[in-house]
């Protein structure tokens, strides 16, 4: 497998976090879950305070003399929108992942707490 650019020749995961979990159960599934959201939910975060950052940069570069700047704010809210866009794509994220855990837990609760058996209505009760 060739090495990404800029990887400095080291292969490793995408997203170790999540990469490091196996599935070996319920509980690895919820882990999974919760660390899902969790990065979903620090990337929804860290684009939105990126987004403010760099409006703020880029209205304070120069226009048009005649224009007074109103034509770098305007391309700086065009390009700044695509980041909202994607804030709000990954607050999405974190509602599909708890959707996702939600939807496991749904499918498969009865392999996750088999049924109890019944008593037999036929069997001879001793404490009676």
């Amino acid at each position: 497998m060739p090495t990404p650019p800029g990887s400095g020749g080291l292969v490793r995961g995408r997203i170790p976090e999540l990469s490091g979990i196996e599935f070996t159960g319920h509980e690895s599934v919820k882990d999974y879950a919760a660390t899902l959201r969790g990065l979903f939910r620090d990337l929804a975060f860290e684009v939105e305070f990126g987004r403010g950052e760099l409006y703020e940069v880029l209205t304070r570069q120069q226009g048009h003399p005649l224009l007074m700047g109103i034509d770098v704010r305007i391309r700086a809210r065009r390009v700044c929108k695509r980041l909202d866009r994607l804030s709000a794509l990954m607050g999405g994220g974190v509602t599909e992942a708890v959707a996702f855990y939600r939807e496991f837990r749904l499918q498969f609760a009865p392999a996750l707490q088999p049924e109890k058996k019944r008593p037999d209505p036929r069997a001879f009760k001793w404490d009676d």
